[in-house]
């Protein structure tokens, strides 16, 4: 219970404020018990959503976050709550209606609030262009943890084994995702191919400077940390992590659309979601997690293989958001089982090659 409370104490209080809103929200829209009811109901189904689309979020930051300072982890886990749950859930939404209707932020929000169907529908038809820039960012983030000739810990030994071997040819993954965009943008009309091929391209751009700008800075600090100087940078893991939540919302938030049209519920309910992916990244860190469980952090970079794959194949196919979220949590649970497995395999090991006295 300490426990719970410790990690998760202020997402339940944030949860319960979303909550209350939502009824003050529910009763003044619908005026009736029913109608509230129904609203909440759907507040608390995207939230579920939200969170099981995104566990393997939460490992992904928890192994990043591991190696950079405590002010820098604070600052993700505070300024990132920011961005996550305000820009993502409710700037993004609206930035995509302006620019896809070519007006303004108040009659975006006008939009949003008065003509619920007429957002969704202009949402909706930004699809290609998310899943291109997504589904590439993502692919790319999964891809680079197998294709490194250091790693030296398979889950899959002999996929993995074979994958990092091909880390020596450059950029590989790149090739590999170009290829898989130009196929499916075979299939895509005109307009929609472009826009599909365009929007990956720039993810690809996004992932490669991001990671140029972090490569930069670790040089500064080794530097700097030759000289003498203390080293307090985790600028770079800091972009990385908000560009990688971004990229993980995007399918919870186009999904969202199929509960609700509602801007304010959306938002509510996604936004509860992502505060306990944050609870959960907290808890994996401090916890130590990604070390007691050897093949959890492998796990989670399949289901992020799988997300941007599912994501780039959405822009031809609807896949639900269930079918999504399902695949990430089957890979990560069996990973966690293997974990589990290969730890209880080595203590029995470690017993019979030392037996206590007298034995």
């Amino acid at each position: 219970m300490a426990t719970l409370k410790r990690f998760y104490g202020f997402s339940l209080i944030f949860t319960i404020i979303c909550l209350a809103l939502g009824a003050w929200y529910g009763w003044s829209s619908t005026g009736t018990l029913a109608g509230t009811a129904a609203l909440l109901w759907i507040v608390l189904v995207l939230s579920v959503l939200e969170i099981s689309l995104s566990f393997d979020n939460a490992v992904v930051n928890a192994s990043v976050l591991k190696d950079m300072d405590k002010i820098w982890q604070r600052r993700f886990l505070t300024w990132g709550i920011a961005f996550a749950v305000f820009g993502m859930r409710v700037v993004f939404p609206l930035a995509i209606v302006a620019i896809a209707a070519h007006i303004g932020p108040i009659e975006a929000i006008n939009l949003s609030l008065n003509n619920p169907t007429e957002y969704e529908r202009i949402v909706s038809s930004a699809h290609v262009g998310i899943a291109g820039f997504g589904g590439a960012f993502l692919a790319l983030v999964g891809s680079r943890f197998f294709f490194d000739m250091d790693k030296d810990v398979h889950w899959i030994h002999d996929l993995e084994k074979w994958l990092s071997s091909f880390a020596r040819v450059p950029a590989i993954e790149v090739g590999i995702l170009l290829l898989t965009m130009f196929f499916i943008s075979l299939a895509l009309p005109d307009e929609d191919a472009l826009t599909f091929l365009v929007a990956g391209m720039l993810g690809i751009v996004t992932f490669i400077t991001v990671e140029g700008v972090s490569k930069w800075l670790e040089y500064h600090d080794e530097v700097r940390k030759a000289a003498g100087a203390a080293v307090r940078s985790g600028l770079g893991g800091f972009l990385y992590l908000n560009v990688l939540d971004a990229s993980f919302s995007f399918d919870g938030v186009i999904g969202a659309f199929a509960l609700s049209n509602n801007m304010i519920v959306i938002a509510l309910g996604l936004s509860i979601g992502a505060m306990f992916v944050r609870s959960m990244t907290i808890h994996l860190v401090e916890k130590g997690t990604l070390a007691q469980y050897e093949f959890l952090e492998h796990g989670a970079f399949w289901a992020i293989i799988a997300l941007g794959v599912i994501m780039l194949a959405s822009a031809k196919f609807h896949i639900p958001e269930t079918i999504t979220g399902l695949i990430g949590a089957t890979l990560i649970g069996l990973s966690l089982w293997w974990s589990v497995r290969h730890k209880n395999k080595e203590a029995a090991a470690a017993a019979a090659a030392n037996p206590p006295p007298g034995d």
